[in-house]
């Protein structure tokens, strides 16, 4: 499927604040104490949590290779809260903040999208295994 982001390149920064190296920074900082620094659910909080945290590199996996980015991204945002099982996963509101670039979700309509969420989604896809061999809304 064909995905179209708007790249806005930050000053100073050499990569596009959307790419999976600047989702990695994003990760460590906010995921890796419950979800490890290999997202497969072993980190130092892990332990101490009643429901285990998700091995993050398994979600392409469990939907036929498929990579599916918005349920990711609005599992991470916290917007499907009701409707999914998050447990002690926390809502990251902050990754809302700061710069907004216009994301094309599958359906042809450009929408604001923190870019920090999307750094973080496509960081998550890139540490799938095996590798999605695709992309759904």
């Amino acid at each position: 499927m064909k995905r179209a982001i708007l790249i806005l390149l930050l000053a100073g920064m050499g990569c596009a604040p959307d790419s999976p190296s600047s989702g990695r920074s994003v990760f460590v900082n906010s995921c890796a104490s419950c979800h490890g620094v290999t997202g497969r659910g072993d980190g130092p909080l892990a332990v101490e949590l009643e429901v285990k945290p998700a091995d993050l590199t398994k979600i392409a996996a469990q939907r036929d290779g498929l990579w599916p980015m918005l349920e990711v991204m609005s599992i991470i945002d916290g917007y499907h809260r009701r409707t999914l099982p998050r447990g002690e996963m926390p809502i990251f509101g902050d990754l809302e903040e700061g710069k907004l670039v216009l994301f094309d979700a599958g359906d042809g309509q450009l929408t604001p999208t923190p870019v920090t969420l999307i750094a973080l989604a496509n960081y998550l896809e890139s540490i799938q295994d095996p590798r999605a061999r695709g992309t759904y809304p």
